[in-house]
């Protein structure tokens, strides 16, 4: 193989990050919504009866299936089945930087604008405990406060310490997180959402 075939293959389109193929890839979408006028974030508390995360605020979404065909595609469906709307009334406006949480989880977030009345009278009440709105205003004059989270490799028994350098008194890497927060009433925002919400925030600021 010539340089330059290597240089034509190079120069495709390829994944956001080594490991991007075979890592779990969810898609959400931040809603905006218009109450009395004024555009306002909508969250969703997650049902306390689920498995996963229950009493959570979160945006809607989920997991990317096979058939989807593009992390968009997935947002819209997946708030199509929490919030009980119809896909095709979601008017999406951007798409906001992709969240790697590690190299083997990675959410992909859009930004859309929904009507807020039909939100109201038809979420999933399986999947949603309820659903709350912040002023975009109030968001953007809001700081959110950070705590910083670390976490230590811990390498399992049949870890090849053999192979490396120092074996089993590698220096690992501590890995320190940023966690942010917001108080919003008798609500606090915080994890992966509040991430992606500053993300967002800071953007149109």
């Amino acid at each position: 193989m010539k340089l330059e075939e290597w240089k034509e293959r190079l120069s495709r389109k390829r994944s956001l990050f080594i490991g991007e193929e075979t890592a779990h890839r969810s898609a959400v979408l931040v809603p905006l919504v218009q109450v009395q006028g004024e555009w306002h974030v909508l969250f969703e508390v997650r049902s306390f009866k689920l498995n996963s995360q229950p009493g959570d605020i979160s945006f809607p979404g989920g997991r990317i299936d096979p058939a989807d065909p593009d992390p968009m595609a997935a947002a819209l469906r997946e708030t199509g089945e929490e919030l009980g709307v119809d896909p095709a009334s979601i008017t999406v406006i951007g798409e906001l930087s992709p969240y790697v949480h590690s190299a083997s989880f990675v959410v992909y977030p859009f930004v859309a604008t929904l009507d807020y009345e039909e939100v109201i009278h038809s979420y999933n009440k399986d999947e949603v405990e309820e659903i709350f709105t912040v002023p975009v205003r109030w968001l953007l004059s809001y700081e959110p406060y950070m705590h910083l989270m670390t976490f230590q490799p811990v390498p399992p028994p049949d870890f090849p310490f053999d192979k490396i350098v120092n074996g089993s008194r590698y220096k690992w890497r501590i890995r320190t997180v940023e966690e942010w927060f917001y108080d919003y009433g008798k609500y606090t925002i915080w994890g992966m959402t509040a991430r992606i919400l500053k993300h967002f925030i800071d953007t149109i600021r």
